[in-house]
């Protein structure tokens, strides 16, 4: 049965304090009706054993015995959640039983003549009460459990599309934690990139404030005057006595030399260089020239992704030939659109520089420092600063002297901890003033690159790599190769070939200078 939702009444109560709280009302009432069973069973037992069994007592442990294997039985199946069917069919047995009690009572002591049917009777009830709690449940279905069934699937269902629903929502946001790792990552590089160019920026303003400061402090003057054909010159002299410049023709007028001396002034600190090879080729006098302006591309940035997952850049001229390519890979293609933007802003403006056969390059490392290195036309560095100086007319300074005094300068040549032969190069106060930057499989190598020091360096221009530069070298197979520095050191872009001839290499300079500032940009 247990059906019924619990009541509040004292048996209820009762169950609740003395056993604990029920589920149901019909709970209480059969555990009342088991124990009733119980006393009276134990009562008509006790009577049965103190009775004479002829007398008229005799009668009464059998009423107590039968009322109680009633009781005994109805009392545990009314506490089951039974179905209704069952449920009938408990209390009817349960009736039937309880009615042959009076029948036997009023039979007695002849009650054997209606033996049968009295027995009978009860035996009707109890197996009334028998098939209600045990076969109904067993053989018959119960519509509450399968309904209760369907609402637990309901549920299952349920939750099993709330599960769904939460795996989906946490596939998406694992997807837009994905994302924003990567926009994150694509902001650090970004960052780093601003970063990289404040440094360049900074560093240009001091460049700046450095190159004003040298125009400010200049060791030469403008002399004008009157030679002795009567006509008015002027000259550029250095401190030293050196004449830098002069007017190169005489003025009938003061006023004229004058405006030729102010015209150079005003015009020679943004003038362009060309470069010519030779003498024959320089221009006349009075051959006009158009200013450097800028002119329309006719090459394209290619922006691609390489076997190893790298993104590169490479620059294709109209006719198909790749005249530059990025030399090294890239992270995301983000940094190589980076890259091509660097090279749109320095091609440009970037000078040459010549190796003849070796040359002093002053640039900033990446700590930010300034260095020197001596390097040869082959592209082969023969030397470097060892160390770094805070300011670009130090590292000047610094390869100044070792020209000047690297007669006079100690070399030592000793084997490092990876059995390698070095040299280094130490002033009076035994400070190290360059080194070999590499090392030498024999001590006779390091001593041969000792000569070529000596021999090299007191000849060697410093050539200031300024933002960038190009450098045209002999590569190993003796082509000529180009190749864009950045004043870190940082090679920019690269030729991608060989040519034949370094005239050739220059060429190819001089299409990257007019096609990359202005070349178009496109994902292959």
């Amino acid at each position: 049965m247990a059906t019924e939702e619990p009541t509040d009444d004292s048996l209820t109560q009762w169950y609740s304090s003395r056993i604990g709280k029920p589920d149901t009302a019909d709970e209480a009432r059969g555990y009342l009706v088991f124990a009733v069973g119980v006393v009276l069973g134990i009562v008509g037992v006790g009577l049965l054993i103190t009775s004479d069994l002829e007398g008229s007592v005799s009668q009464w442990p059998v009423v107590l015995a039968a009322v109680a294997l009633i009781c005994l039985i109805a009392g545990p199946l009314i506490r089951l959640p039974l179905r209704p069917l069952a449920n009938v069919l408990v209390y009817l047995g349960a009736i039937l039983g309880l009615a042959a009690v009076p029948w036997f009572v009023t039979a007695y002591p002849g009650w054997r003549d209606s033996a049968s049917m009295i027995i009978g009777l009860y035996s009707v009830g109890l197996l009334i009460m028998a098939v209600g709690g045990v076969f109904v449940p067993v053989l018959g279905k119960n519509a509450e459990r399968e309904a209760e069934i369907a609402r637990q699937q309901a549920a299952i269902e349920n939750q099993q599309e709330a599960l769904s629903y939460q795996r989906e929502r946490l596939e998406e946001l694992q997807d837009a934690l994905a994302d924003a790792e990567a926009d994150e990552e694509d902001l650090a590089e970004v960052i780093d990139e601003i970063r990289a160019r404040q440094a360049d920026t900074a560093a240009d303003e001091a460049d700046l404030a450095a190159r004003l400061e040298a125009i400010r402090a200049s060791q030469a003057r403008f002399e004008l005057y009157e030679d002795r054909g009567d006509q008015w010159r002027w000259r550029l002299r250095h401190r030293n006595g050196n004449v830098i410049a002069d007017s190169g023709e005489g003025y009938t007028r003061k006023h004229n030399a004058q405006k030729g001396m102010q015209s150079v002034r005003r015009n020679a600190l943004g003038a362009t260089v060309m470069h010519i090879e030779r003498e024959e080729e320089v221009p006349e006098e009075d051959e006009e020239f158009e200013p450097v302006v800028d002119v329309e591309s006719q090459g394209t940035y290619e922006i691609h992704e390489d076997a190893a997952g790298k993104y590169r850049w490479r620059l294709r001229h109209d006719n198909g030939n790749i005249i530059a390519d990025s030399g090294e890979g890239y992270s995301s293609a983000s940094n190589a659109r980076r890259a091509v933007s660097r090279i749109r802003e320095y091609a440009g403006p970037a000078d040459y520089l010549r190796f003849d056969p070796v040359g002093f390059e002053v640039y900033r490392d990446a700590a930010e420092e300034w260095r020197w290195r001596l390097v040869h036309r082959n592209g082969n560095i023969l030397a470097d600063s060892g160390e770094g100086y805070t300011r670009r007319n130090d590292a000047r300074r610094a390869a100044d002297r070792l020209r000047e005094r690297v007669d006079d300068l100690a070399f030592e040549v000793f084997e490092d901890n990876a059995g390698e032969y070095r040299w280094r190069l130490t002033s009076g106060n035994d400070q190290i003033v360059a080194d070999s930057g590499e090392g030498y499989s024999s001590r006779s190598g390091a001593e041969e690159a000792v000569e070529r020091i000596q021999n090299y360096a007191p000849d060697a221009r410093i050539l200031d790599i300024g933002r960038a530069a190009f450098e045209v070298f002999e590569d190993k197979a003796g082509e000529f190769r180009w190749r864009l520095r950045h004043r870190n050191g940082n090679i920019l872009a690269d030729s991608g070939e060989g040519y034949t001839e370094r005239n050739k290499a220059y060429d190819a300079i001089e299409s990257i200078k007019r096609n990359a500032p202005n070349a178009e940009e496109e994902r292959v």
